[in-house]
């Protein structure tokens, strides 16, 4: 408990203290380098080595003692030098439903001329659910790390201090360097699990699509590469002396209206669930849908990826009731 608590303090005072703006650069200032659990047992040993040496006027014994300790100092060195100049460039991630792990990238580059491989991306220890320990190896001075965040309700998410660590060359130091991204990420609310199928369609007029198949012939037309022989009307391609293929009507269905009072009688977060599942059944059935919120402009009617964001994002940033 002690410990935690200094470790909260000592991290008040790391840089940087407060979300920054991205591309973040690594340098001497904002990289800290320790021993490790075996650097501390090499370092030990060494102070044995060297101390057993002196008394006994061994003169190769402390030569080697001092060469290795000049190893070990020369590792502190290395392993800042795998984090001087790396550039965190962005992060990225799909937003998703509430209560599924958000997937982050964290993208970064570093100057040519040295290798950077290994890199440890991890979050603070105060996020215990969060997935650990993924690698950032930078192939052509460029690489790109993903982790999973957990996600817990609807709306911004922000992103904690991340830490970029390693303990290359030889694991008898660590060094590290945190960035704190000022980008808040969206979280989708997450849809009713069991709920009721779409509303009926009260929007715009019913539409409809012209195919090569159907119920209701719409018309003929001249004969295309790829048309089926089952589509071709044989009696009126006779008449006309040239092949004629029938096309067929057939409806898309009214557009649906995904109304905040047709859930009425629901609480405020289930009314949101509720909606959202609506969302995500009109774009399954690939229906046309208008999204309606109080307070807001309607959204739609449409349909695809772009109006699902649009909804999802509407319904996701709703105030907290």
């Amino acid at each position: 408990m002690a410990f935690g608590r200094l470790r909260e303090r000592a991290l008040r005072w790391a840089r940087p203290r407060e979300p920054e703006p991205l591309p973040a650069t690594f340098d001497r200032r904002r990289i800290y380098v320790l021993p490790t659990r075996f650097g501390l047992f090499y370092a030990a040993l060494l102070a044995v080595m060297g101390m057993g040496a002196l008394n006994y006027n061994n003169n190769p014994a402390l030569l080697l003692a001092l060469l290795l300790a000049g190893a070990g100092l020369a590792s502190l060195i290395a392993a800042q030098l795998q984090l001087s100049g790396l550039e965190i460039l962005a992060i990225d991630a799909e937003p998703v439903p509430a209560g599924t792990p958000l997937r982050l990238r964290v993208h970064a580059r570093a100057r040519p001329g040295r290798a950077r491989r290994g890199l440890q991306v991890d979050w603070e220890e105060a996020m215990p659910h969060a997935s650990r320990g993924e690698v950032l190896n930078l192939t052509a001075y460029r690489g790109e790390a993903d982790i999973e965040l957990p996600t817990t309700h609807r709306g911004w998410l922000e992103v904690p201090r991340l830490r970029i660590s390693t303990t290359r060359p030889l694991g008898l130091a660590r060094a590290w360097a945190y960035v704190w991204p000022q980008a808040p990420l969206l979280v989708y609310p997450a849809p009713e699990a069991a709920g009721p199928a779409l509303p009926d369609g009260r929007g715009e007029a019913t539409r409809s699509q012209l195919k090569s198949s159907g119920e209701d012939v719409h018309h003929l037309r001249d004969y295309r590469s790829g048309d089926t022989r089952r589509a071709i009307a044989w009696k009126a391609s006779a008449r006309r002396d040239r092949l004629m293929v029938r096309e067929y009507e057939q409806p898309l269905g009214a557009e649906v209206v995904l109304d905040w009072q047709a859930t009425v009688g629901l609480g405020y977060e289930h009314r949101i669930a509720r909606l959202a599942r609506w969302v995500d059944l009109a774009e399954r059935e690939g229906r046309r849908y208008r999204l309606a919120l109080p307070g807001q402009p309607g959204l739609g009617p449409d349909h695809g990826v772009q109006h699902r964001h649009a909804c999802l994002r509407a319904l996701a940033l709703m105030p907290h009731g």
